[in-house]
């Protein structure tokens, strides 16, 4: 299998580099309506705020959601957006050579976007032709099919009542994590999803990552034997502030990976270092590591032991970092994609709540000197 990845990728990496181009419990009540045959699912996208300021060019929204959209200005790309960005949508993103022949995809188009800034609203609407802003989100719900709710490394302080109109309407939605900023905030919007009957998708990117996919079939096959252990890694200066945000990604790599059942989380941290020991009852405890230093260029690392062999990976892919994120971005948003049309929830709503507390669970480790906490006492 892996024989046959490598040379998959490493031709659609070269084009890459020369720039050529359920859960259980989901109440039973009435669905949304059906699409119609032969429309396109509408697509609304709502950007959130980080502490209350406008996210102007919301990565979550211009980067995620994009795929969704048939249409892109790459001029009002070049306009407002970074070089490296601009790259990244020449290069990868709009780039037919680098589609891994699921894009573009052929029933959905971006509806209407969801920004009170005026001035955000029209930028976003000028890259996505046909996309207009929308008034409110009850507009907005009423016209379209799904929702998609970006952040871009905020607190999710607002993510309820950004989403909560599609949830009530029973849309398909996805939140983006950290979906809620506090424990008691993300078992809100589960149950309110529950209560209508809305499929709600939310996870880290991580979770979609070409490594995170051949762990999984590593795991479900008898080859390797069982697994033993997983080790996180995430790059860049550890800081309570990141560790709420970007301690995330990490913890849904373990959750992914190891399963939710978690038992206690014990956390220590050293300058700019953090290490977090997240435990089971029934099996091998996993770690993370925030603040590894090595994994700067690209961004995370993952090593998942095997009885009989180890699989360490990145999100990187033959070594292209951006042609693996394009991977993992599109893979998170043809996920959603089917959900919309199958109503059924990729991410079990148990893992979700797991993964909030295992955050909020070593924010008390930490500030009790790495007291082993058990995350009954948070959740």
């Amino acid at each position: 299998m892996r024989l046959n990845r490598r040379t998959l990728f490493r031709n659609v990496a070269s084009a890459a580099a020369t720039g050529l181009g359920a859960v259980a419990g989901l109440a039973a009540t009435s669905p949304a309506a059906p699409t119609p045959p032969g429309r396109p699912l509408r697509i609304g996208v709502i950007s959130s705020r980080i502490l209350g300021k406008v996210q102007r060019l919301n990565g979550h929204t211009w980067h995620f959601a994009q795929y969704f959209h048939p249409e892109c200005n790459l001029e009002a790309v070049r306009k407002y957006k970074d070089p490296g960005t601009i790259r990244l949508f020449q290069n990868y993103l709009r780039n037919p050579r680098t589609s891994f022949h699921r894009w573009p995809f052929p029933n959905t188009v971006i509806a209407s976007y969801y920004e009170p800034d005026a001035e955000a609203a029209r930028i976003f609407c000028e890259a996505f032709p046909g996309v207009e802003p929308a008034s409110s989100l009850d507009q907005m719900v009423r016209e379209v099919d799904a929702v998609w709710l970006g952040d871009a490394s905020g607190f999710g302080e607002d993510h309820f009542d950004l989403i909560a109109p599609a949830l009530e309407r029973g849309l398909p939605t996805f939140c983006d994590k950290p979906i809620g900023g506090s424990v008691a905030e993300t078992r809100k919007i589960l149950e309110f999803a529950r209560q209508h009957g809305a499929p709600l998708m939310s996870s880290s990117i991580y979770r979609y990552q070409w490594g995170t996919e051949e762990a999984l079939r590593m795991k479900a096959s008898d080859e390797f034997g069982p697994l033993q252990f997983v080790l996180a890694s995430q790059a860049g200066d550890h800081s309570p502030e990141r560790w709420r945000i970007y301690g995330q990604h990490p913890a849904w790599m373990v959750m992914t990976l190891c399963g939710p059942g978690v038992d206690s989380v014990s956390f220590s941290s050293y300058r700019q270092t953090a290490h977090v020991m997240v435990s089971y009852p029934d099996r091998s405890p996993a770690e993370i590591w925030c603040g590894r230093p090595d994994a700067r260029s690209e961004y995370c690392s993952t090593s998942v032991y095997f009885s009989k062999k180890a699989y360490t990976y990145t999100p990187a892919i033959e070594g292209h970092y951006w042609l693996g994120h394009h991977y993992q971005m599109l893979n998170m948003a043809d996920t959603f994609r089917k959900m919309i049309t199958t109503r059924e929830e990729p991410v079990p709503h148990r893992e979700i709540l797991e993964v909030t507390a295992i955050i909020h669970a070593g924010i008390k480790s930490e500030a009790e000197r790495g007291r082993l906490v058990q995350l009954g006492e948070v959740l």
